[in-house]
């Protein structure tokens, strides 16, 4: 859908609003030390962890956490909950024997570790928690995109792209873009129409 000169004023006039809502969603604690900046990176291990489901164990786990994961996949017997709380809830503490019993308790402190090291214990509210990790995904995805745009305009009209910039998103006055610009305000709002085409062309 081909955007209008007015989406586009916002959009840039929205620019320095949005940057200043990606800092404030970044440093927002979730507790245990971790912020919603620290969770959104995390979520490029998911990518690793894909990978490495797909590989045989013993190629990326020592001997000892091949211990642990057999010992899990006995008890579990093959059917894992969704959800970190869930599976530490699923394992039993006492095992067959006492080889086992020690890696199951063993296991359960580590899915501990995981699950303080994310916050989960200090933190119920883990939606709301997950709606600010989503919005500044879309903040900074929007910021992006307008960064792509303005770039690519400056390729090959500089002017142009200066004036969106100084124009809307530094808010500075027809005078003073003007006077940056070195042109008359006529000539300068003639070049604010076109500028913005240009800008909705690259957008599309």
């Amino acid at each position: 859908m081909t955007m209008t000169e007015h989406e586009v004023v916002e959009q840039l006039t929205g620019y320095k609003r949005m940057m200043a809502r990606i800092k404030v969603l970044s440093n927002y604690s979730v507790g245990a030390g971790i912020t919603v900046s620290r969770l959104n990176e995390d979520d490029h291990l998911q990518e690793l962890h894909a990978k490495l489901r797909k590989m045989p164990s013993y190629m990326y786990l020592s001997k000892h956490e091949q211990k642990l994961e057999t010992v899990a996949h006995t008890y579990l017997q093959g059917h894992y909950p969704v959800g970190i709380k869930n599976q530490q809830r699923a394992i039993t503490s006492v095992g067959h024997d006492e080889e086992d019993t020690k890696l199951l308790r063993e296991l359960k402190r580590k899915i501990d570790k995981v699950i303080a090291a994310r916050g989960y214990s200090i933190r119920s509210d883990i939606d709301e928690v997950l709606e600010r990790v989503a919005e500044l995904q879309d903040l900074q995805a929007e910021i992006q995109r307008i960064d792509e745009v303005l770039a690519a305009l400056e390729q090959y009209k500089p002017d142009y792209e200066k004036l969106l910039r100084w124009r809307y998103i530094e808010a500075l006055s027809v005078r003073e873009t003007s006077i940056r610009l070195n042109v008359t305000e006529r000539t300068l709002r003639r070049w604010n129409a076109i500028a913005m085409q240009e800008y909705i062309k690259l957008s599309a």
